[in-house]
């Protein structure tokens, strides 16, 4: 009777779960996985001031200039990773007219960084341009075309061999009337090939003039592929998923609960990836494209002469403007997405409003801060200075670890209970800043919402400062661990403070 009683006790207690999520119950076994307040997964209620805050990244310096003879103004769709101690950037390269056209060929181009800060473009001596062999280019045709967009990944799938370490998936131009994206092999991540002679995937009647992207799913057990589809007249997000970067299966357009992209407000691109602090969340961030034609603020501009010079070729090309949007994902299939810009453009003279500025790379990386007494930092890439004169750049933002929203509240003060959630470990540690008059304090609570003996609030320890990694402790010294694998709900009371993120750990 006994095994069967703490059986039955289980069950309830996943039940539980499972009806607050409206998911499996193991879906919500959080384990030892950090958990960022970039939605409302966990969250059952709050109260007072408290609420979900986004954060705006922080501009840095100029990361890279695109003037080489074969690079231009039309230099974009970076992808940025870091490997051991060196961080990679890939990219297109091109130089556009004022009126759309194209002066000199697509190709696809190799930078690198010691630090992420400061980059270099090395002689590859892989493609001739202009008769000379000394550039950073690493493709330049496949077959008749060039690659639209070419994004690279490390493939961290167990059974890849060697030789195909590296994949790529890219849009080539003028190959077939009815365009694809291509797959790419590397060894080394420099010298690619197409591991196919065909598409691995395409669209009758739509182009894939976008970055397309693809990565292995450590979590889903499976590749999986974010492109550009087109509905309505609406550019919107596809998904596929495929076992082997071969066969994929198309999965349709990824539900954005009801605040999708529209007429409006368009979705360029994507840039959604497996956040490497926590996997299970996957993070995008879209590249918002919006054209209100000729109206009194768009002549208001910057740059208005270029902008009428643009807009001989299509109208668009003057009016339209782009700013870069955050999205999550906890199934990659369903994504939250926050209304307002993640990067907005700025006040500026010149650079940053024109039809492709502000399009973050694919994705963030960590990196060392380039100032006094600072943590490691989380860095991002955005382009400005698109479809300007003769060369475009690329500038590096940056962001705290786990710093993309918060669950915050101001000096009145509020407070947060999550939903039941299960976990794994022995300590708690959260990601969290206050002012020196503000603080957290956190109560541990049973599935029903009542405090558990120990945890409560009044045993807490105030929390103060400012730390990555903080160890909740509380007077009792009480044993944690004792309550891995039940459902518990944790209360958050904060003033004058952000909470970025939590985890359990064994230490």
């Amino acid at each position: 009777m006994p095994g069967k009683q703490n059986r039955l006790v289980t069950i309830l207690a996943w039940l539980v779960v499972s009806a607050c999520f409206g998911a499996e119950p193991e879906t919500w076994n959080i384990g030892t996985e950090r958990q960022l307040f970039i939605d409302r997964t966990l969250i059952d209620k709050t109260s007072g001031q408290a609420a979900l805050r986004l954060a705006h990244p922080e501009r840095k310096e100029i990361a890279l200039v695109f003037d080489a003879p074969w690079e231009g103004n039309g230099s974009g769709y970076q992808t940025v990773f870091k490997e051991g101690q060196l961080y990679r950037m890939y990219y297109k390269a091109w130089q556009i007219t004022a009126q759309g056209g194209v002066s000199n060929p697509v190709v696809i181009c190799y930078a690198e960084s010691d630090d992420g800060v400061n980059w270099v473009k090395p002689d590859l001596g892989l493609v001739s341009f202009q008769g000379s062999t000394k550039n950073n280019i690493i493709l330049d045709k496949i077959g008749t075309g060039g690659c639209h967009d070419f994004s690279p990944f490390i493939d961290t799938n167990p059974n890849v061999s060697a030789q195909e370490k590296y994949k790529a998936i890219g849009h080539v131009l003028g190959v077939k009337a009815d365009p694809g994206l291509y797959g790419f092999v590397s060894a080394d991540g420099i010298h690619w090939r197409p591991i196919q002679d065909d598409f691995i995937i395409n669209e009758k009647g739509w182009a894939f003039d976008t970055q397309n992207i693809a990565f292995w799913s450590d979590v889903e057990k499976q590749y999986v592929m974010y492109y550009r589809l087109t509905v309505n007249e609406v550019r919107h997000i596809a998904r596929a998923v495929s076992p082997d970067f071969l066969h994929w299966r198309k999965e349709g357009l990824i539900d954005f609960k009801g605040k999708g992209p529209d007429k409006t407000e368009q979705f360029y691109t994507n840039q959604i990836k497996p956040y490497y602090r926590a996997p299970q969340l996957y993070i995008g961030f879209p590249a918002r494209y919006c054209d209100r034609g000729w109206i009194h603020a768009t002549e208001a501009l910057p740059s208005l002469d270029l902008r009428r010079a643009r807009a001989q070729g299509q109208t668009r090309y003057g009016s339209a403007v782009t700013d870069a949007l955050l999205i999550s994902s906890r199934d990659g299939s369903h994504f939250d997405r926050w209304d307002d810009a993640f990067i907005r453009p700025g006040l500026r003279t010149r650079h940053n409003w024109a039809y492709g500025d502000n399009y973050i790379a694919w994705q963030v990386v960590e990196t060392m801060p380039t100032g006094d007494d600072q943590p490691p930092e989380l860095s991002l890439y955005a382009t400005e200075s698109y479809f300007t004169g003769n060369s475009n750049r690329l500038r590096r933002y940056t962001l705290r670890l786990d710093g993309f929203v918060s669950l915050s509240a101001p000096h009145a003060g509020g407070e947060m209970v999550t939903r039941p959630f299960i976990f794994s470990g022995k300590k708690l540690h959260i990601n969290f800043s206050t002012s020196a008059a503000g603080s957290i304090f956190i109560e541990l609570q049973d599935a029903a919402g009542r405090p558990l003996p120990g945890f409560t609030m009044a045993e807490c320890h105030e929390i103060f400062g400012d730390n990555l990694e903080y160890a909740v402790a509380w007077k009792t010294d009480a044993d944690l661990g004792a309550l891995q694998g039940k459902p518990i709900r944790m209360r958050v009371v904060l003033r004058e403070a952000d909470l970025y993120s939590f985890k359990f750990s064994a230490e």
